[in-house]
Formats: structure tokens, sequence, C-alpha cells
């Protein structure tokens, strides 16, 4: 049985017509950059998240950086980011001018631990990023407590985590500004590179309106140097035929979770396997157990067809891109341990049951042998 980490096939195939017919209206209109559907999606997914302005950018790290320029980063400027996350976290930092500073994450939600941050702070911080890590929402009343105390603002990486929410209000809408990546794999996925941006403060959604346009409003009315970061029209449909579908695609997602923990709770009890922190609103990206044996596990996993995945085997702070900070081997004991253990399981709303059998079958196997 082959079981890919992500199904995208299967997923086509429950809207395969929708999808070609909006793709189709796209290339008949020629309307190809800045279009009408970009326009639509925009608008459906400020109302989806509940927010006031939702601008399209060419992916997920242009969101960050663009947001972070947009709040004024500037050289000397520190940003408190998670010790883990994708790089993409750490690297929109640098690119935006200002100074990564990482802080350890929470055992549970797998997103800054607020203790931690504010242990992180300095005169010269700014801000900080807030990663929902694997589509698990962060502490952000703890978080924007810390913030408050101490006049910072907050940018919210939603790259993994649509549809999450806590208490009813959906991510990326607890902080100042938020970045969305629509990644063919995320839960809400583009057919090629796509992000957005979004925020209810006016005059931020100006600002990176125009940072993502060149520094202009009008068509020559350069006011500064920007960039060039749009969300062409063919992903603006694409992303539009999705998104009615992401809040049952998310419910079948956690249906999946659920299954899970079930199947695998045996392990749980005996030690043998870390099962994720059962939080309200994960919108389950991705499902991540912990295991001391997760290199084998792995390769047992792949032996018999199944697509898992690590995410991520190598912590912010342990990369080379970020040796120059000189961190010392204990300095984020959490993210090293999730980095040394963490498996993550294929989901996704097509996944059959006998799919998941099968995987947890030989999970089972292997562990408990």
């Amino acid at each position: 049985m082959k079981i890919p980490l992500v199904d995208l096939k299967a997923q086509l195939e429950t809207i395969r017509s929708e999808i070609y017919e909006a793709i189709g209206e796209v290339v008949e209109s020629t309307a190809f950059v800045k279009g009408p559907h970009t326009k639509k999606f925009e608008n459906e997914f400020a109302a989806f998240v509940k927010a006031s302005h939702c601008i399209g950018v060419g992916n997920g790290t242009d969101a960050l950086e663009i947001a972070l320029r947009s709040l004024g980063v500037s050289a000397g400027d520190e940003v408190i980011v998670p010790a883990m996350s994708f790089i993409s976290t750490a690297e929109a930092v640098t690119t935006a001018g200002g100074k990564v500073i990482f802080a350890d994450i929470d055992p549970q939600t797998k997103g800054l631990d607020p203790a931690k941050l504010k242990a992180a702070i300095t005169p010269k911080t700014k801000g900080m990023i807030v990663v929902h890590l694997y589509g698990c929402p962060a502490n952000m009343e703890a978080l924007k407590a810390v913030a408050d105390e101490h006049g910072l603002w907050i940018l919210e990486d939603c790259a993994q985590a649509h549809a999450a929410h806590i208490g009813g209000q959906h991510v990326g809408t607890f902080g100042d500004i938020s970045s969305f990546s629509f990644f063919p794999g995320k839960n809400l996925g583009a057919y090629g590179d796509a992000g957005a941006i979004v925020t209810s403060n006016e005059e931020l959604a100006l600002k990176v309106r125009m940072e993502a346009n060149h520094g202009r409003v009008g068509k020559y009315d350069h006011e500064f140097e920007g960039r060039n970061s749009r969300l062409d029209s063919i992903q603006g449909a694409v992303l539009s035929v999705k998104l009615p579908r992401l809040l049952e695609w998310t419910e079948k997602r956690r249906e999946v979770a659920g299954s899970y923990r079930i199947k695998l709770q045996q392990l749980s009890e005996k030690g043998l396997l870390k099962l994720p922190a059962d939080i309200p609103g994960h919108a389950y990206h991705l499902f991540v157990v912990e295991t001391p044996k997760r290199d084998s596990l792995l390769e047992h996993l792949h032996s018999k067809g199944i697509g898992a995945g690590v995410h991520y085997p190598i912590a912010l702070h342990n990369m080379k891109a970020y040796e120059y900070l000189q961190h010392k081997p204990d300095d984020f004991p959490v993210a090293d341990a999730l980095s040394q253990q963490c498996l993550s399981l294929p989901i996704y709303a097509e996944l059959t049951d006998l799919q998941l059998d099968y995987i947890c079958k030989e999970i089972i196997n292997f562990l408990a042998e």
C-alpha cells in the first residue's frame, strides 16, 4: 500500500470540474495578474477569517517579509521568533533588515513559550513572530499579555494554520498583522506558489499593498522602493474553489487525528510514543508524534510505502545559517528535543480508514516489538 504524506491527487478528484472551469475562466479573460479572480479571493478570505483586509502576494515567505517591512523593521531592530519553525520565519527578519532573536517553544502547543519570550526581550526588541506550528494555535492570550506589557507588535505566522481557531476566533486575527502561505501542500493550497497578508489595521494594509507593488498606489506614482509580489489570477481562482470546502476538510483532518489518538493510545500510555497535545482549534496541518526511535521508525514506515516525514530535523538555532549567533547547546532544550524526535504521519481529508489502520498497525508492530 502506498500512502503519501499528503495526497493532492485525491483532493483534486473531488473538485476537478470546478478547478478546470475556474482556470479556464482566467485563461479566457486573459486577466492573469491582479485581475478580478485575485480580488475575489482576497475579499473571500478576509471575510472567512473575519479581518478587514487580505492582500494576496507571491508566496508565504514574501508575506512574512512584506509584513515585517510594513511594521517598520530596520537595522538593529530585534524580532523574537521561535527556535522551531521553517527557516522562512527567521529568514524574513534578516531580509527585512532586522536581527533574529530565538526563544524556546512551549512543549504542548509548540509555539513560543511566553516565559521564554519574556526573558528574550531587550531594549532593542520591536516585536515577535508567533508561529502556529503544525496548525496548533499558540497561547495567544499569554503572548499578547507580554506584548502589551512591553509595547511590542505581533506578527502571526499562519502558514500551517488555515482554519485554526481559539474560542471560535481565527488565528491570524489576534496580532497586528498575519501571514499565510498557500503552498500546494497546505490545508488551503494553491496550484503553485501563493501567499497572503491579513490585517484589520488600515494603515498597515495600505503599507502592505504599496510594499508589494513597487511602493505605489497609482500606476506610476511610486512613493518608495517596494517590490513585486503578487497573487496571480489562476491561483486566486483555484483558492476560491477550495475555500468553501476548507472547514469541511479541516473537520475531517480532526477526525483523522482523533482516530490516530485512539489507535495509538496504548503506545502513548506505555511511553513508547508521545501524541500531540489535544489543543482545541487545532487545524492539523500535520499530525506530529514524538519518539526516541524516530529515525528507525521513519525508515520502517518508508519501507512499507508510508510517506511519513520530519518537520523539522534541525531546529533553527542549530542551522549553519545562524552559527553567527553563537548559541550554547542547551539554550533551547524543548526545540532541540522536538527536532530529534518529531515524526509527521500522513493526514488529509481523503485518508481512508483502511489506510489509517495500515499506518497504525505498522507503527504498533515496530514500536511494540
